[in-house]
C-alpha cells in the first residue's frame, strides 16, 4: 500500500486548523465554551467524543505557555497558569478583588450547607447576616434561590451556582476541599482563581 504524502499532509492540516478553530472560539468568549456550542459552531459535524479528543489535544498544545485551558462546570476557557499570576497582579493591582472573610465564611456554609436558608447561615456562622454579603453573592450569580423551605414565612433556599463553580476553576461541588478546612480553602481558591 503507498501512501499519498499530500492526502496525509491534509488530514493533518485539517486536524490543525479544527484545533486553531476551537482555540480561537474559546479565546474569543466572554464565558466558558461548553462541548454543545462547540457542537453547534461545527453544525454537528464532530461527536461529543472527538471535541472532547480536540480539547485534550488543545490542552496539551498549551504545554510550555503561560496559559492553560481548563474545564469548569461551564465548560472550557483559558486562564494564565498560577506560576504567572502575580505579574498579572502586579501589572493590574486593582485585579483581582480578594473576597473578605465573612464573604468568604458565607459562601463557605452555602456551598456545604445547601440547601440553606439565611436563618440557618446565621445559625451556623453565629452571627447575623450582613444583608450586603449576600447581595454581593447573588450579583456575581454564585448563589440562587432554589425553593422554599416549608415553614412559617417560606425562607428561601438558597444554593451555589455553576457560575459559583467556574469562578473557582471547578467542575463539579464533589472537587471542593473537605469541610474542615474550607475556610482556608476558600481562601487558597480565591487566591488562585482567576478573576474576570
Amino acid at each position: 500500500m503507498t501512501i499519498d504524502h499530500n492526502q496525509v499532509f491534509q488530514v493533518d492540516e485539517l486536524h490543525h486548523d479544527v484545533l486553531m478553530q476551537i482555540e480561537a472560539i474559546i479565546f474569543a468568549s466572554d464565558a466558558p465554551v461548553s462541548i454543545a456550542r462547540l457542537k453547534e459552531a461545527f453544525q454537528q459535524q464532530y461527536s461529543k467524543l472527538q471535541l472532547q479528543q480536540y480539547l485534550q489535544q488543545l490542552s496539551v498544545l498549551q504545554h510550555n505557555r503561560s496559559t492553560e485551558l481548563i474545564e469548569t462546570a461551564q465548560g472550557f476557557r483559558f486562564q494564565v497558569r498560577a506560576k504567572y499570576r502575580p505579574i498579572i497582579a502586579q501589572t493590574w493591582p486593582e485585579r483581582p478583588t480578594r473576597l473578605s472573610p465573612s464573604l468568604l465564611e458565607t459562601l463557605a456554609v452555602i456551598a456545604y450547607h445547601q440547601p440553606v436558608t439565611r436563618a440557618d447561615i446565621e445559625q451556623i456562622r453565629g452571627v447575623t447576616n450582613n444583608s450586603q454579603l449576600l447581595k454581593t453573592l447573588f450579583e456575581w450569580n454564585w448563589i440562587k434561590e432554589s425553593g422554599f423551605r416549608e415553614l412559617p414565612g417560606r425562607p428561601a433556599l438558597l444554593v451555589t451556582t455553576l457560575q459559583f463553580l467556574n469562578a473557582f476553576g471547578l467542575t463539579h461541588l464533589d472537587q471542593m476541599p473537605p469541610l474542615q478546612d474550607a475556610k482556608e480553602a476558600f481562601r487558597a481558591l480565591d487566591a488562585h482563581a482567576p478573576k474576570s
